[in-house]
């Protein structure tokens, strides 16, 4: 397993993990709401470093190791969550990445790429959403908190979804690396309810995935690219459809840098 880091970023402390080499173009992945960057399996991460990407996943601040707050009384916003991920760039020492996020996700990379588009080469929107409410649930109760998020993952999944033993081992996971999961599912819930329907502009290349059977997916902004998921729901990308995930990654990235780097002369 690669080696966890923490990083400093915007005031708070970041838990990292990159695949890769350095010399290679920066993607970096954007969980969803709420969600750890265990959520990114670490063999899609491997694989797609393996197509000649430096990938970072990280835990958003309230998730996993990073910072975490007193649960209903988050001292940021949402945009706040956006600017964590400019400033891991810039902790980093990558002048500029390709952003892949998923759900609620892609609202931090769109707010990121408008405010900032020399600091982004291409955006990749896996299951774009918008806001919805999601369930109260005893999150401090360990069983509790694995039964919800193994329930939610079922509800929102296509077919391909993982087995519910493997399902329940990832949730496992997650509850065990958080430092409070009280924290990430009520404070990125206050904070992404704040968030504005729409942000400037986006003029970098848009590639949107989404899945047929996905009933939360929001409208690809202007100008994106849609490709269709056949069979998958609200979900990171399952097994099962990989080879055309990645297939899609590593040619909208491949064709977004050389066509920036045209650009620019």
């Amino acid at each position: 397993m690669a080696e966890e880091t923490m990083v400093p970023a915007g005031g708070v402390d970041l838990c990292v993990q990159a695949f890769g080499e350095p010399p290679a173009p920066a993607v970096l992945l954007i969980a969803g709401a709420a969600s750890a960057m265990d959520w990114w399996d670490e063999e899609f991460c491997r694989r797609l470093a393996a197509g000649g990407r430096r990938v970072v996943r990280y835990d958003h601040r309230d998730t996993g190791r990073s910072t975490s707050f007193t649960p209903g009384a988050p001292p940021y916003t949402w945009s706040d969550l956006a600017a964590d991920a400019l400033a891991l760039l810039d902790s980093l020492d990558m002048p500029r990445a390709h952003l892949v996020a998923f759900g609620l996700g892609g609202r931090l990379a769109q707010a990121l790429a408008a405010a900032h588009p020399a600091r982004v080469w291409s955006l990749t929107l896996i299951a774009p959403a918008a806001f919805a409410a999601w369930p109260d649930a005893e999150w401090g109760d360990r069983r509790v908190a694995v039964d919800r998020l193994v329930a939610e993952v079922q509800e929102r999944a296509g077919p391909f979804q993982p087995d519910e033993p493997r399902l329940r081992r990832l949730a496992q996971r997650v509850f065990d690396r958080s430092v409070d999961m009280m924290s990430s599912q009520i404070n990125h819930r206050i904070v992404f309810a704040e968030a504005p329907a729409q942000d400037g502009p986006v003029t970098v290349p848009t590639l949107v995935l989404n899945g047929t059977m996905d009933r939360f997916a929001a409208p690809p902004p202007p100008g994106a690219r849609l490709v269709r998921l056949d069979g998958v729901g609200h979900e990171y990308p399952p097994q099962a459809v990989w080879p055309q995930v990645l297939g899609e990654i590593l040619r909208h990235t491949t064709a977004a840098a050389t066509d920036r780097r045209t650009s620019l002369g």
